[in-house]
């Protein structure tokens, strides 16, 4: 149950592009086997550990994400996006609908869960998001845009320390995230004693 002062969810509260409509620009990679991506993207995350400016995470961070939202799937890819337009005009519904159809086709795509607990979390379905959120943790566990989503919610929820524990991990993963970095600043003040 969430305070009366809390205000309502919102995408700004998030902490990676969840409502793309266009596909990332430019031609993705060809993939030649099945281990390239994890490969590519174990050096990505071993770099992306020790930047340390926003300036030098923006790439690497793109490429993830790109990476990321390869679905191998023109089908999977259409609904992925259409689910992102309905997000945008704010049409949850429509939005969920088509995830629930997306994570059915692609159970082990992390992003189509990812993107539906975005829109649970948006409707304030704190618990469904949560379980989605846990399926992206078990099929990528850098994902920081999910742990910032949990982390989000746990502190919602009035479960700080776990709150800030999560933030604490996604600033190992990303540590410029602005957002993480925010939120243990704020909460490590507040357990101070200090105002924030």
């Amino acid at each position: 149950m969430l305070p009366p002062q809390a205000l309502p969810p919102s995408l700004d509260d998030l902490d990676a592009p969840t409502t793309e409509v266009e596909p990332p620009s430019g031609p993705a990679p060809a993939v030649t086997d099945n281990e390239t991506p994890k490969n590519e993207l174990d050096g990505l995350f071993t770099e992306l550990a020790k930047v340390e400016s926003d300036e030098q995470a923006r790439p690497l961070v793109s490429r993830i994400q790109r990476i990321w939202s390869r679905s191998g799937s023109p089908t999977v890819d259409l609904l992925m996006m259409r689910a992102a337009a309905a997000m945008q005009a704010k049409d949850y519904a429509l939005a969920l609908d088509l995830l629930d159809v997306t994570v059915r086709l692609a159970p082990d795509f992390p992003e189509a869960w990812n993107r539906r607990a975005t829109v649970n979390y948006l409707r304030e379905d704190f618990g469904r998001s949560m379980v989605d959120i846990e399926r992206v943790l078990a099929l990528e566990p850098r994902h920081w845009g999910a742990m910032s989503g949990l982390g989000i919610i746990l502190r919602r929820i009035g479960r700080d320390d776990e709150a800030l524990e999560t933030f604490r991990q996604v600033l190992k993963i990303h540590p410029v995230s602005e957002n993480a970095r925010k939120a243990v600043e704020d909460m490590e003040k507040a357990a101070a004693g200090s105002p924030i």
